[in-house]
Order: C-alpha cells, then structure tokens, then sequence
C-alpha cells in the first residue's frame, strides 16, 4: 500500500505537469503545483533543511479557503512539495481559514503559531493558534485549547489583530503580533509567555502615524511583523494595509532594548508593486534570509483561467550596508542554476540602441554594469518584441536620482495592470550602475546596487518577446561589463 505522503506527491507532480506549458508560470521562483499562493509563513531552518510554509488554497486560484501549504529544500534552489500542514477545522478558533504565522524551535518541539480565522470568534477577531509536529515536520497537532490568545487588549481600540513573530529571551518566550490603532496608526503589540501557552500582554512596541507622509505613508495597520537583530542593529518589517487594501511592506532599521524598539525613519523594502507580506529565518551559517509573496498584476479573471495565482519571490540576504541602510542581494546559491554564458565588455551606448543580438530568453540572470557618462537616462529593455511593440523598460534617471520599472508596454492584454514604479536610488559623482536581474518568466526582479530592490509582473502576449537591448538617453553611456545566463529550472532535480 502506498504512504499517503507518496499518494500527496504524486498528485502534486501531476499538477505541476498539467501547468508546466504555461509561458507565464515561472521556472526558478517556487509557487504552489496549482491555484492559489500568498504569504510565506514558517520559515525554519531545521535538521539543514529549509522549510517553507505559504498562504495556499488547495482548490482554487483566489484567496479563499486558507490552508498552510509547506515545501522543503536541502540548498534553497530545488524544493520539494510536501502534504498540506495546516487545515482549517470545522467549529475551531480557524474554521474559516489557517492564517499567517511563524515556526520555532521549542524544546526540540517544531511549533507553529498562526492566526484562526472565524467571524464567530470574539470581536471577529483573527486570534493565535498553536500546533506541534513528532514527525519532522511533516505532520502537525492542534493544541486542544486554542485560541492561546482570547482577544486583543481590552484598554485598545484596534484595527485587525493578527500574523506572528515570536522568539526567546533567556527562559521567556516574547511573541508581536500585527495591529493598528483605530484613528493613529499601525502598531505592533507585544505579549510574553514561559511556555507558548499562557500570554500576558505587555505594551506595543512600536506605533505609526496615520497621518505622516513623508518619507512614505504608512496606513492605519500593520500586518506580518518580523523583529530580528542583524549586524548591531535591530530592523522591524511590516506590511502596511488600510481599508482592506494591501499597500507595500516596509522596514524600519532601530535599536530594541527594554522591550520597547525605537525606529529610524521607514523605507521600502520594494519598490515595485508585488513585494508583500516578507518573512525572513535565520540559518545555520548565521544569514538573515528573508522571501517574500509576489502577487499577480492581470485581473482575476486572467488569474482562475490560468489555474493559479502568486509565486514566492527569491531568496534574499540581507545586512546593514556601510551607511547604515538595509541591504538586500540575491543568494548565492542561485548561481548553480545558471546555464549557457554570454559576456560582454567595454559597450559603446551612444544614441543608437544596442540590441543584444544572439541573446534571447525569458529566463535569465543579467547582471549590468553602467558607466553613465553624460547620460540622462539608461534603459535596459527585457522582454522586447522585434518591432519594440512590447517591452519591460527598466530605467535610471539620473537627475531624478530614481530606479524606474516600466510595465505599460510588457503587455497587449487588457487584462494586465500596466503601470511605472520606481525608488530612489543614490549614486556617488562617477560611481557605476550595477544592475542584477533576474527574468523568469512572468517575475521580473532586480537587485540595484546592492541597496534598491523593484520587483514586478509581466505577461507578455507574443511569442517572439524575447530580446534585450540597452539604451542611453539624452547623452552618451557605456557598458563596463554584461553577462547573462541561462537559467535552469528549480524542479529539475526536486520532487
């Protein structure tokens, strides 16, 4: 008789091959056999593994019904489907869906903390739920007496209650969950526990102004909290929602001492618009390794015809730059996927576009080097159609001093979000552009420099969008250094 973990992966298999001809569907990035993925949700280094649990309806491509799917990786490339780790349970705290949450390592014990979805549930409240595995894992309990939180704190008049960052100081476990303040802002609550069972509410550590604009808004409620140390700082990430409206996720870079975090002013963590809901895991070797959701850009219309909808972003690294910023590169594990090279050096881009010939491909790895002359502005075109029809335009302006994501032509379908984002990116007198990208597919994500990130969605309509090609506007630029690979598929050598 068949395990029924072999019967689950086999039925995964079988999904992921009835999507595989999907010139949308990404080959690198992970995403779910089927329909519908969001949050990444207990990211844990156990046993040199890496595991991944996600936001998942099992059943169809739209956000509904919320599972917690779960995928695991030897080398943060190749992942492997596992069965479905959380499910919700009828007349239960999560009867209406298994909400986001963390993992940790109690006692040897894996343990997850999540948030139940149930209108029944006090204030309609989503409210904290726990569960252990014995097995690795691969299979998880619910404590008997969930909720282990029966509500927010009385003396607050909040906006939403939800999603989980917990660690431990010494003997005493300290958990924040995601909030806002009705009429101030976003916050973060703080409770403390001795076992993971009991929770006593402390204080909320860090508060947001509804009304502050500058450097950026940040809404009447944080969701997806992650406190963590790096380098000798402490950076708090949180996704700003308001009026049921999901924004863009942000950081603040601070110090946290007396249980209280005091922030420097909030930056984004992406510049484009399908960045959300991060969570990051420290590992065995010490990184900071944080993915994100990328949510789709076409309508959900396009998305139920598809069959499935998100894909979690890349693994990023991420560390305290020299100016006291938060900087984010790709793994470095990525490079074994890289395939067939093409290099180039010392490229004259005077006002002439430079069409990469020989070079074509819609999953690759860029990585660009610019000297920008007198240029006003450099253009690195993906995705190009012959006759420049479609095209994804990313661009630097220099007397602007902004990273500029262009979508408004990368697609001839109505049933695209075309749009322009874009963040500031800051270079010294002469210093070069370095521009990393990663093309797969519908993901286009770009690391700047080392310091700016601008991620979007792309669905391109015809089959020959498939050039690069470099451009200096207003005055003349040149190429220091180009390499692209070709960049093999994570499901080559997983399940």
């Amino acid at each position: 008789m068949a395990h029924p973990t072999d019967t689950t992966t086999r039925n995964q298999r079988a999904e992921r091959e009835k999507l595989a001809q999907d010139l949308h569907r990404p080959h690198y990035h992970y995403l779910p056999p089927a329909n519908w993925l969001n949050d990444p949700n207990g990211l844990i280094h156990w046993n040199g593994q890496y595991h991944m649990f996600y936001q998942y309806n099992p059943h169809e491509p739209f956000h509904a019904n919320i599972h917690w799917g779960h995928a695991v990786s030897a080398d943060l490339l190749h992942w492997s489907d596992l069965p479905i780790a959380l499910t919700p349970t009828p007349g239960s705290p999560d009867a209406e869906g298994c909400y986001s949450g963390c993992a940790v390592d109690h006692n040897g014990v894996p343990t997850l903390i999540y948030s139940g979805h149930n209108r029944a549930n006090p204030g309609a409240f989503q409210l904290p739920c726990l569960a252990t595995s014995d097995d690795e894992l691969l299979s998880w309990t619910k404590y008997t007496h969930n909720p282990i939180i029966s509500g927010p704190p009385q003396n607050l008049d909040v906006i939403g209650f939800r999603d989980h960052c917990v660690w431990k100081e010494g003997d005493t476990w300290y958990q924040i969950i995601g909030s806002g303040i009705n009429g101030v802002g976003g916050t973060v609550l703080l409770y403390r526990s001795p076992d993971l069972i009991h929770w006593e509410y402390v204080h909320p550590i860090c508060v947001g102004d509804l009304t502050q604009t500058e450097p950026l808004w940040t809404g009447s409620m944080w969701e997806c909290p992650d406190l963590f140390a790096l380098g000798d700082k402490h950076v708090l990430v949180v996704s700003v929602w308001d009026k049921h409206q999901t924004h863009y996720a942000i950081s603040f870079i601070g110090t946290y001492a007396d249980h209280l975090f005091s922030p420097q002013p909030p930056r984004k963590l992406d510049f484009g618009a399908s960045f959300y809901a991060p969570q990051s895991l420290r590992d065995a070797a010490g990184r900071r390794i944080m993915f994100g959701w990328l949510r789709e850009e076409r309508d959900t219309q396009a998305q139920r015809a598809a069959g499935w909808s998100g894909v979690m972003s890349l693994p990023r690294i991420l560390s305290i730059t020299a100016d006291g910023a938060l900087g984010m590169r790709p793994a470095p594990e990525l490079a074994r996927l890289r395939g067939q090279h093409v290099g180039a050096r010392d490229i004259d881009l005077s006002a002439a576009a430079h069409i990469l010939s020989g070079v074509r491909g819609d999953a690759l790895e860029i990585v660009v080097e610019l000297e920008l002359g007198a240029a006003g502005e450099v253009e690195l075109a993906l995705l190009r159609s012959p006759n420049g029809a479609e095209r994804t335009s990313l661009r630097y302006s220099r007397a602007d001093g902004q990273l500029i994501l262009d979508t408004s032509r990368s697609s001839l379908s109505e049933t695209t979000h075309r749009s322009q984002h874009s963040g500031p990116l800051a270079l010294a007198p002469h210093q070069a552009l370095r521009l990393h990208v990663f093309l797969d597919r519908s993901v286009v994500e770009v690391f700047a420099n080392d310091c700016a990130c601008v991620t979007g969605r792309v669905y391109p309509t015809r089959a020959d969008s498939l050039e690069l090609g470099l451009f200096a506007l207003r005055g003349s630029a040149s190429v220091k250094a180009l390499d692209i690979w070709e960049m093999g598929s994570i499901w080559a050598s997983s399940t």
